[in-house]
């Protein structure tokens, strides 16, 4: 008997039925069966074809299978996969000092998920406001913003506004302060001698692609100097050129003081993350405080260069502030009845219903797009960078005649 492996038969109602029975059902996906991917693209098991307005929320910035991400796997994973951090391995170094070099900063942490390098930044701050800014033990405060989404491990969900997420998953991580997100007022009158970090999305990508108002990211930065208070920038998935820049908080001037990053930084061939800072703050970390056993394999590493290299080689945040201007225009010039606001950065674009927009993504189906909804009245629209005009103007059109079909 063939395994679900051998086979290539099944058609995508058998194979999401067997999804269904023996997958937990943590997700909602769309009834879409994809077998294959290329650059802006996707197929399915029937030959249908989608431009991917998904990109897998940011991880595949550089395109479905890129192939020099492709290339740089195949070849570190006939030479060495896992070594643990027991011993060196050639790869890691390059990453960190690549890492650095793109992102200003001096010192790079590699681990694996977006919700491990958070994890990450929580220790490094809450080690900073203990052993730096003095705060009595155990009693170390994260300031955090209202509709944030930071990952889903136990700790970071106690940081969440989010009722679903926190559903009978306590008891919860204490040390967190929910603010509103774009509120500077707000974010002052938190303040106090007990917060080691503010912890911030530059764009509030799963809370709805909300983009905050002019001057808040800046003056939250000089709150957080004036108050001697860790910026930690969240780019999970603004960062490497989603928003048109190297990082979102670059389209604000703003320099923070730890970044974390992940997604695109492995072009969707392998889960790698990274938290990055001041060697001030990372020599905090010593032998065994924090680590990972696939954190820092060379495989990772090795994907990661060559991400990394795609991004700036082929000038991917150039091309998302240019196709993500055309697309947010045409967008707007629809004026449709039930669209209340487009708004974005680059190819980081959120188009809000006055309906359940789980109703447009179905639409959008038969018109060969692929997007998916957020906060339920949120169409998120997210292309991998390497899109074309072309393509752009085959999402608006394709976006422009599934609205006309929307009641």
């Amino acid at each position: 008997m063939a395994t679900v492996q051998e086979r290539t038969d099944r058609s995508a109602a058998e194979l999401i039925a067997l999804e269904g029975r023996f997958g937990a059902a943590n997700y909602a996906p769309l009834p879409v069966v994809v077998v294959r991917g290329e650059g802006a693209y996707v197929w399915d098991v029937a030959g249908g074809r989608y431009l991917d307005c998904i990109s897998a929320y940011s991880a595949v910035n550089q395109g479905h299978c890129h192939p020099r991400i492709r290339a740089a796997l195949a070849r570190q994973s006939e030479r060495l996969t896992l070594t643990s951090r027991a011993v060196h391995n050639d790869q890691l170094p390059p990453l960190l000092a690549e890492l650095c070099a793109y992102s200003g900063q001096e010192m790079a942490l590699v681990m694996n998920t977006g919700a491990e390098a958070v994890e990450t930044a929580i220790k490094l701050a809450r080690r900073y406001g203990y052993r730096v800014k003095g705060i009595a033990p155990n009693c170390a405060r994260i300031i955090v913003c209202a509709n944030n989404f930071h990952g889903r491990t136990t700790t970071v969900i106690s940081a969440s506004s989010e009722r679903q997420y926190r559903a009978d998953f306590g008891p919860f991580t204490p040390g967190f302060t929910i603010v509103p997100y774009g509120d500077a007022a707000a974010l002052r009158a938190a303040l106090g001698d007990d917060v080691c970090a503010l912890l911030i999305e530059p764009i509030q990508g799963e809370g709805g692609v909300v983009v905050p108002p002019d001057g808040y990211l800046a003056a939250a930065q000089a709150l957080c100097r004036e108050h001697d208070v860790l910026f930690v920038a969240d780019e999970i998935q603004t960062g490497f050129g989603r928003t048109g820049a190297r990082f979102a908080l670059d389209l604000d001037g703003i320099v923070p003081d730890v970044i974390v990053v992940g997604k695109a930084l492995a072009g969707g061939f392998y889960p790698v993350s990274a938290t990055l800072a001041s060697r001030r703050l990372m020599e905090l970390f010593g032998p065994g405080d924090h680590g990972s056993t696939f954190g820092g394999n060379p495989l990772g590493c090795a994907v990661a260069r060559a991400a990394l290299a795609v991004v700036v080689d082929e000038r991917l945040a150039q091309n998302a502030r240019d196709r993500g201007a055309e697309l947010i225009a045409r967008l707007r010039s629809f004026a449709h009845p039930r669209v209340k606001e487009v708004r974005g950065r680059g190819l980081m674009i959120g188009v809000e219903l006055d309906v359940p927009a789980n109703r447009l993504a179905t639409l959008l189906l038969a018109e060969g797009l692929l997007a998916k909804d957020t906060h339920e009245t949120v169409l998120r629209i997210a292309p991998p960078l390497v899109v074309s005009a072309d393509q752009v103007d085959e999402i608006a059109t394709g976006l422009e005649r599934a609205l006309a079909r929307l009641d």
